[in-house]
């Protein structure tokens, strides 16, 4: 018989990027969902001693392209220092507006600031000559993930990009 997640993965997944978000109920209440503690990443769950469904502030959570030389870089670099960050293929599981957002936040950049200038679609769309407003940059991002510079780490509530691969040891 096969079992069917939850339907608060959203929840979770803002959770995850922000750092700072307290898993919701189905009520939108302040409590940590039981049900969906199975799916947590284990890095990522810290529960206190209220019993309130937290990020832990040691938590590593690396946004990664395997292909991408200097993101196997940063995640090796990661491991040497006795770290086993969840892994996030951005690629397979792009960001969402909001979690992208809190993420910039904590790069202290602005979306352009993460664009790949170089790829096909920055060109195809024409990001080069014109300004963009950060919504519409945001959303151009998140459709188009293959835009966004890695990989970002992000440690509580900061965050840096790996490049090069040794930015990461601030986080450390």
């Amino acid at each position: 018989m096969k079992e069917d997640k939850p339907q608060h993965s959203a929840n979770i997944r803002v959770a995850v990027a922000t750092g700072n978000v307290d898993c919701l109920d189905e009520m939108g209440q302040d409590g940590c969902l039981t049900e969906l503690s199975g799916y947590l990443p284990q890095p990522i769950r810290d529960h206190s001693a209220q019993g309130a469904c937290k990020m832990s502030a040691s938590s590593i959570v690396i946004y990664h392209n395997p292909r991408c030389g200097k993101s196997r870089q940063t995640l090796q670099l990661l491991r040497d220092a006795g770290h086993e960050p969840h892994v996030v293929e951005y690629l397979k599981t792009p960001l969402t507006t909001v979690e992208l957002d809190a993420v910039l936040k904590k790069l202290k950049l602005a979306p352009r600031d993460v664009m790949r200038k170089g790829e096909a679609v920055y060109q195809q769309l024409g990001l080069g000559e014109r300004d963009v407003p950060r919504a519409e940059a945001l959303q151009l991002l998140v459709e188009n993930p293959i835009l966004i510079e890695r990989p970002i780490v992000v440690r509580g509530s900061k965050a840096v990009l790996g490049r090069p691969p040794e930015n990461v040891v601030s986080l450390l």
